[in-house]
C-alpha cells in the first residue's frame, strides 16, 4: 500500500529542495488502477498541486536570488 496523502507534503518538500522534477502516478480513480492505485494521485486533485508547486517554486527561486 502507498500513502497517497503524503504526494503533497513530499512534492513541496522536493521544491523547496531544489528539485528539477517530480514524479507522480495520478489515476481519475485510483481504487480501480489496474497496478499502483494505493500510490497515485486522485487526477482532480493535480491541478491543485501543480498551481501550488509552481507557486512554491517561483517563490524558492526568486528567494534564492
Amino acid at each position: 500500500g502507498g500513502r497517497p496523502e503524503l504526494i503533497n507534503i513530499m512534492a513541496r518538500a522536493g521544491i523547496a529542495a531544489g528539485v528539477d522534477g517530480i514524479f507522480m502516478e495520478t489515476h481519475f480513480d485510483p481504487s480501480i488502477a489496474k497496478s499502483d492505485g494505493a500510490n497515485m494521485l486522485p487526477l482532480d486533485r493535480l491541478e491543485k498541486l501543480l498551481i501550488n508547486l509552481t507557486t512554491l517554486r517561483s517563490t524558492v527561486n526568486h528567494l534564492q536570488s
